[in-house]
Formats: C-alpha cells, structure tokens, sequence
C-alpha cells in the first residue's frame, strides 16, 4: 500500500526549514540590547530594561489589510514587513512606549520560501528603523485555508514605559497647539477603498505612470515609522495620534478629554496627489473617514514647545485645542 507524506498533503515542511535558514540573518540584524538568545527556541526573550520607576508593557498587534492583494498581484513583497511593523509601533508610542521586541506571524497557502524571505526582509527593516528587535514569529503553510499564492500577516509589537507618562488624555489643554508629521502615503488602512477607484472605475494598471513613477509603487510605499521622531521630541509632547482607519476625525479624540476638542485647519493640510486623485470620485467627508490624506501622526505640544517641535521635525501646524464636546471639527 502506497504511503501519503504531509507534502502530498500540501505542507513542505523541507521548504520551512529552508526559510528559516533564509530569515537567521534578518533577524540577527535587528538585535538590540535585551535580547537573549536566538532564534529557534520555543520562545523569544527579552530582558527588562533597567532605568524605569514603575515600567510597564504595553501590547499591539496589527495587519496590513487589502494592501497584501497589491503586494501578492505585483510580486513585490518586500514593503509590506515594513508596513507591518509600523501599524504596531506607531500604537505603542501614542501611549509614550518605547517598542522593545516584535512578533511575526505568516500564513499561506503553499510556502514559497523566497516570498516569505522577502516579507521578513520587510519586518526586518521595519524593526530596524524602530530600533525593536525581530526575536519571533510562525509560518503556517495551510493549503485548503488559502489559494496557492496568498498569505496573509499579523504583528505583535511589545513595548515599555513609565506608569506615570500612560494617561496622556489628562496632558491636554485648552489652547495647545495640533502639529502633523506628514504620512508617506496611504500608510496601511483604506485600500479597499482605493483598489475600488483606481481599479474599477477608472480601470487604472499596475505600471500605469503616476506622479513620477509607476502607480504600484505609490500604492506600495511603506507606512512610515514615527519612533526616531517620538524619541527625540518626546519631551515636548504632551499627547499624540496615529492617524490610521477612521482617519484624523476618528483618531485624534482618543487622545482628547471629554470637554475639549480639536479644530483642524482643512486647508493647512498636505494632502497627497493619491488622495486628490481618489478624491476626484469620493466625497469629501468620506476620505477623511477612510485616509489619513497625507497626516500620519498629529502631536498635541504646549504653544511654547511648538517651535522647538517645528525645528526638530518635518511637522507642520493643522490647528489647536479649545473647550466643547469631544470632537475633531475640520474648519
């Protein structure tokens, strides 16, 4: 009688062990101080940091949503570890955590290990560039889950901070001022959305010029990364807003007291050329529910610190704090 082996049932556990001799030299590149141990083990480990008062972990954990599709149709997947990393760290310091580590997780359908070398190349930048370190993740091959040559990609992100600096809410006050650290581009939330517009209605291709260059590589630009700039303005931030699904008016009232709210000037906002175009064939009010149009993060400063913010950062002023209900009002 004839034997079935796991690969005649879809899972190359031969091409997994390839991948991960692939990826050591990743994640070995994004060792910080901390880390202990390797990769291999059953768990990654990370030592506490010494220096803290009262340090607290802080958790997020995220995706890269219907950008994947973009990434799996143009065979460019080295951005979207990038995009991953930065959905979770720019969580974690809107509450002043410092990311320590982080954890992958990679599902597919069949195990192509030089596209998932090539995602993890992504993460690893990713946390390079957010000073973390990659100690972990999963790869789960599950054929009948997935078709052949998608995957899909969730992150966890693990940070540290001072008890005392978590409640920024109560930092904010009448009369500071919102500054906005430009996005890169339609960062990681609202492509399904976009892929609708330019794919549907106006029937738009991959290699199609756009602004420069071919219009994949906008809609494929990596989510940037706001750690460097939180840690070197840190202590002039009173509170601050990763501006991801929702947009500027669902994001920026997390931060907000409930007897104040945040007037934003429309019309000192960059938005990008990507937002103008879908715009031409969205309402108004819907873009702002559905992209960041060109604002990232918004730090809420004291008016004293704003020059010395401006200074330090490619920042820019959008509006301010004034008393009423919990809101972000566009004016």
């Amino acid at each position: 009688m004839s034997s079935i082996s796991y690969k005649d049932a879809g899972v190359d556990i031969d091409a997994g062990n390839r991948f991960v001799d692939n990826i050591k030299p990743l994640v070995a590149s994004t060792a910080v101080p901390g880390v202990l141990g390797g990769i291999g083990s059953f768990a990654g480990a990370f030592e506490l940091p010494s220096g803290y008062t009262e340090p607290v972990m802080l958790a997020a954990t995220d995706g890269v949503g219907t950008k994947l599709k973009l990434a799996i149709d143009s065979g460019i997947h080295d951005t979207v570890g990038v995009d991953l990393v930065a959905m979770c760290v720019n969580d974690l310091i809107c509450n002043f955590g410092t990311p320590a580590f982080f954890l992958d997780y990679y599902a597919t359908g069949k195990l192509h290990a030089d596209v998932a070398t090539a995602v993890v190349s992504g993460i690893a930048e990713g946390c390079r560039q957010s000073e973390c370190a990659l100690i972990g993740g999963e790869t789960a091959e599950m054929p009948g889950m997935y078709a052949h040559d998608d995957y899909d990609l969730a992150g966890f992100a693990v940070g540290i901070a001072e008890k005392s600096e978590l409640d920024r809410t109560a930092r904010v006050s009448v009369g500071d001022t919102l500054i906005a650290l430009p996005s890169s581009g339609i960062h990681s939330n609202g492509f399904s959305l976009a892929r609708k517009v330019l794919f549907e209605k106006l029937q738009m291709h991959f290699d199609d010029a756009f602004n420069g260059a071919p219009l994949i590589e906008t809609l494929l630009t990596p989510t940037r990364i706001y750690v460097k700039t939180f840690k070197a303005l840190k202590p002039h931030i009173q509170a601050l807003a990763h501006i991801t699904g929702g947009g500027i008016v669902e994001n920026l009232p997390r931060v907000l007291p409930e007897d104040m709210r945040a007037v934003i000037y429309e019309n000192k906002i960059r938005t990008l050329p990507i937002f103008e175009l879908i715009g031409e064939h969205v309402e108004r009010a819907e873009m702002f529910r559905a992209f960041n149009m060109g604002v990232g993060m918004v730090l809420v400063v004291k008016p004293d610190d704003a020059a010395a913010v401006l200074a330090q950062s490619d920042g820019y002023l959008i509006g301010h704090i004034e008393a009423g209900e919990k809101a972000a009002l566009m004016v």
